[in-house]
C-alpha cells in the first residue's frame, strides 16, 4: 500500500524544520522555495519542498547568506570552501574547549579524592568552556544596589527591557566593568566631529572590512543607509574584546535588520563578543537564538536583570516577548522615552 504524500502548512513546516515562518517566507522571496498552493491558495510544503528547504537550513547555519545559498543550490560550490572552514574552527575550538573541561573534571575527582570537596564555584565552572567571563557589579539606580553577576559570556548577547527598564544604564554598565569593552551609543553617526565616512576614508583596512560587510549584506536583502554602514564601522573598528551596542536595530529597515542579525551569527575573524540592546523580533527572534547566544531581561518593576531562556514557559518568557515589537512597531516608538514622574 502506497504512502500518502504529507504537505504542510507553513508553520508546521516552520517548526519541523526548527525555523520561523518569517524565515520561510524570506527563503520563498529570495526565490529559494517555492511551496505548492491549495485550491483556497494557501501555501503547502509538500516532501520535495522540505527537501529543498532543510538545504536552506543547513546552509544557513554554516553562515553562508541567501545570494550564496541561492548560487550552492543552483551547482556553484566555491562559497562552500570558506563556510567549511569557519566549521571545522569552530569546531576545533570546541574539542580544545571540550578537552580543558576534561581536564578540569580530572583535577577535581583527584581533589576530591584527597579529600578536598570542590567548591561551587569549581563546579559552575565545569559548566562553560575555560575562556568564560565572569562579570559581577553591584546595580546602580533604578535598582537598589543588588548585585548583578554573569558567569559566562557569550558570543551574542541580546539586553532587553521595556522603556525605562534600565536596560541602557545596564549596558553601560557592562561596557565599564568588561575588560577591553566599549559601549557604542546612538550617536553612531559622529561622535567629536569624527563620522563614520571619516573613519573610513583614513583607515584602508577598516574600508575593505565594512566593504566586504556590506557586499555580504547586499546578498542578504539589506538596504545600504548610513545607519547600516555607522554599525559595521563600529562594530569591526573598534578593537575591542567586547562591544556592547545601544538599540542595534536604529535606523535599518526589516530586511536590513534580518541580514545584520545572520550577518553577526556567521561572525568573522576577531569578531568580539557582543551585548546587543533591542526591542525588535527581526533582531531578536526567539526561535532562533543558538547555543552560543543569551538573553538578559530587564523588568519593569525593577526586578533585578536575569538571564531568560528562549522557551515558552521558562521564568521571564512571556514578559521578553511583550518587549518585542516588529520593525514597523519599533519605527513608530523610535525617540520615545519614559519619564520618572516627579513627586511634588
Amino acid at each position: 500500500m502506497r504512502s500518502q504524500l504529507v504537505y504542510l502548512k507553513p508553520t508546521d513546516a516552520a517548526r519541523q524544520l526548527g525555523v520561523s515562518s518569517k524565515a520561510l517566507r524570506l527563503y520563498e522571496a529570495r526565490g529559494l522555495v517555492t511551496p505548492g498552493r491549495t485550491a483556497a491558495g494557501w501555501r503547502s510544503y509538500g516532501p520535495d519542498d522540505m527537501a529543498r528547504a532543510a538545504e536552506i537550513v543547513a546552509l544557513r547555519a554554516f553562515g553562508l547568506s541567501l545570494a550564496e545559498i541561492g548560487r550552492v543550490l543552483a551547482g556553484n560550490a566555491h562559497d562552500l570552501a570558506p563556510a567549511l572552514a569557519r566549521h571545522q574552527q569552530g569546531l576545533e575550538t570546541r574539542i580544545r574547549e571540550m578537552a580543558c573541561a576534561v581536564d578540569r573534571v580530572r583535577g577535581l575527582r583527584s581533589a576530591l579524592n584527597a579529600g578536598k570537596v570542590p567548591t561551587s564555584d569549581d563546579l559552575a565552572r565545569l559548566m562553560g568552556p575555560g575562556t568564560a567571563a565572569s562579570v559581577a557589579f553591584d546595580l546602580p539606580w533604578p535598582w537598589g544596589g543588588e548585585r548583578f553577576e554573569l558567569r559566562e559570556q557569550r558570543r551574542i548577547t541580546y539586553i532587553v527591557g521595556p522603556l525605562g527598564s534600565g536596560k541602557t544604564r545596564l549596558a553601560r554598565m557592562l561596557a565599564e566593568t568588561i575588560d577591553g569593552a566599549v559601549f557604542v551609543d546612538l550617536d553612531r553617526l559622529g561622535r567629536d566631529g569624527a563620522t563614520a565616512e571619516a573613519r573610513l576614508e583614513a583607515d584602508g583596512i577598516l574600508q575593505n572590512q565594512v566593504a566586504a560587510a556590506l557586499d555580504w549584506l547586499d546578498g542578504d536583502g539589506a538596504t545600504r543607509s548610513p545607519a547600516l554602514t555607522a554599525l559595521l564601522v563600529a562594530l569591526a573598528g573598534s578593537n575591542a574584546s567586547t562591544v556592547v551596542v545601544d538599540m542595534v536595530e536604529q535606523g535599518l529597515d526589516q530586511a536590513t535588520q534580518e541580514a545584520v542579525i545572520a550577518y553577526l551569527r556567521r561572525g568573522w575573524p576577531d569578531m568580539p563578543a557582543l551585548f546587543l540592546m533591542t526591542r525588535s523580533s527581526a533582531i531578536l527572534d526567539l526561535a532562533a537564538v543558538g547555543p552560543d547566544e543569551a538573553i538578559i531581561l530587564c523588568p519593569a518593576n525593577h526586578s533585578p536583570p536575569s538571564l531568560v531562556a528562549p522557551y515558552p514557559g521558562s521564568p521571564g518568557y512571556e514578559a521578553l516577548a511583550s518587549c518585542l515589537a516588529t520593525p514597523e512597531v519599533r519605527a513608530r516608538t523610535v525617540g520615545v522615552v519614559a519619564l520618572r514622574p516627579v513627586r511634588g
